[in-house]
């Protein structure tokens, strides 16, 4: 593909497709770094403000990254994920065609935490599985997730403190030998920073953007299950969310 400067498409947005079609046809694979400016200006016969109008769309879309000092780089693009379907991480994980795995950081009964005891409607005391995880893609860190799981539900969720959570899925031992049926979940999301502790684990700077998750997830009669909080990388993930009109 080549400059047409007599087409009436602008030069900056046919530098952009040269690129992005280079990008996908893994001609240049992340953690390639691009041409300076000055070089791709004159590779393509434009201006330097063209090439960095067509590097800004680029950047928009998640495909490179300015680093100070070094150049623009590509960069791995994000995951979407569809909030559209309940499905647990390893779910998720194979749909976007990734090998999901985890590191359990702790599986044992605590007591439950207030903002789950009245969504779980549970007496004061009462114990949860906390089983606290993290989550990676292809061996990359992330997400971490506190998943308190409720076994007044079922007595024998109560065998997750003896399994090996790093390798078995959740929500497969909850659908395929537990035998229950998720009906539906309630989630909020919302941006926050990464404190030291959670940025070490998902290998990002202190500060960094990540989003907090908390989701409920429900089952036969009405009863929850599940209170999930989890912390995913900013710079990893993105989601979509299909809005229907009334």
């Amino acid at each position: 593909m080549k400059i047409d400067k007599s087409s009436p498409i602008p030069l900056y947005h046919q530098v952009y497709e040269i690129l992005k079609n280079k990008i996908e046809e893994d001609q240049m694979k992340p953690g390639d770094y691009l041409p300076s400016e000055n070089k791709l200006a004159e590779m393509y016969g434009v201006s330097r403000l063209t090439v960095r109008q067509a590097l800004s769309e680029l950047a928009e879309e998640g495909l490179i990254e300015k680093r100070r000092g070094k150049g623009t780089i590509i960069i791995q693009p994000k995951n979407i994920e569809n909030l559209t379907e309940l499905r647990g991480f390893t779910d998720d994980a194979h749909v976007m065609g990734h090998s999901a795995s985890s590191i359990v950081l702790e599986n044992k009964l605590v007591d439950a935490p207030m903002i789950a005891m009245e969504k779980l409607k549970l007496p004061i005391g009462s114990k949860l599985v906390l089983l606290k995880r993290l989550r990676l893609l292809d061996d990359v860190p992330y997400a971490i997730e506190w998943a308190y799981i409720n076994p007044a539900i079922d007595t024998r969720l109560l065998n997750i403190l003896e399994m090996d959570m790093s390798k078995s899925s959740l929500y497969e031992f909850f659908r395929n030998t537990l035998k229950l049926k998720m009906q539906y979940a309630d989630e909020t999301l919302e941006v926050t920073v990464a404190n030291h502790e959670s940025a070490k684990l998902l290998n990002i700077s202190p500060g960094s953007c990540v989003v907090l998750r908390k989701r409920f997830t429900y089952v036969y009669n009405e009863r929850c299950v599940e209170y999930v909080q989890s912390l995913y990388r900013g710079d990893k993930y993105k989601f979509n969310i299909r809005l229907r009109a009334r």
